[in-house]
């Protein structure tokens, strides 16, 4: 009985596999494009953001023209970014623009490859272990940043009176914040290792290119701080007059000349 199962079996996997047993029909078969997409939004709606993408790739290829098709591919973008599948989102931005460069929501896929960047924090464990940990954007890599920041550049000054533009404006300033603040961050690793050479350098270069964010003050001190480590004086003391100018108030003023037990240890 065990061997005449067996060889059944066997049988039904061959025909099968011969296409002789008929294959099952897709559900979809004959869908029209508006109940692609409708069911392709409802799943999105829903959460399920895998089913949704799998629904609008299908309508694309089975409806590969027209309007459907066109809001299909942007809707799979934005699917891909909710799903956190960033790379996903940015691959099918940078196709729809490549493909629809003057369509009128083109703005919109912009601002998704500016949002994907922006969340680009390593993948989802990584999103929950920053939290977890408190880490601070600024100390990761900053490419995604520097990134996101010029998406929504190009997005705000291609189309400034977009829907969007307002918040990308915003978000570009945090991202500013946050590329400066990685420069000073950098600065510090050196000022530990006492490579003061690159520590200063680094400095300089916050200072100098991002001069009105929160991360200048900082820097200044660093500089200060590094040059007197290498003996430039001069230097030092133009980094300090300039932090005395700038902030008054500042808690670096207080210590910026300690040696034995320099400041950026007690809060690093």
């Amino acid at each position: 009985m065990l061997h005449y199962l067996v060889l059944v079996l066997v049988l039904i996997s061959t025909l099968s596999a011969c296409g002789l047993l008929p294959e099952q029909k897709e559900e979809n078969h004959n869908w029209s494009a508006n109940k692609f997409y409708a069911e392709a939004k409802e799943k999105l709606n829903s959460g399920n953001y895998a089913a949704a993408i799998k629904l609008f790739e299908g309508l694309e290829a089975r409806y590969p023209y027209g309007r459907y098709a066109q809001q299909a591919q942007l809707e799979t973008a934005y699917a891909h970014y909710k799903d956190q599948e960033q790379a996903s989102a940015i691959a099918a931005a940078d196709r729809f623009i490549k493909l629809h460069p003057n369509h009128p929501n083109v703005d919109y896929a912009y601002y998704i490859k500016g949002l994907a960047n922006y969340h680009d924090n390593w993948g989802i464990m990584s999103f929950m272990m920053r939290g977890f940990l408190k880490q601070d954007m600024s100390e990761r890599d900053s490419k995604a940043s520097r990134e996101s920041f010029e998406d929504f550049k190009e997005l705000v000054t291609r189309f400034p009176d977009s829907k969007y533009a307002a918040d990308a404006r915003q978000r570009m300033a945090h991202l500013l914040n946050v590329i400066a603040m990685n420069e000073v961050h950098v600065a510090r690793y050196y000022m530990k290792r006492k490579a003061y050479v690159a520590a200063a350098n680094r400095a300089q270069y916050a200072v100098r290119e991002y001069p009105r964010t929160p991360a200048t003050e900082e820097a200044l001190f660093i500089m200060a701080q590094a040059y007197n480590a290498l003996g430039m004086n001069d230097l030092s003391d133009d980094a300090e007059r300039v932090l005395k100018l700038n902030f008054p108030e500042s808690e670096f003023l207080e210590d910026i000349y300690e040696t034995e037990n320099p400041f950026w240890w007690k809060i690093w």
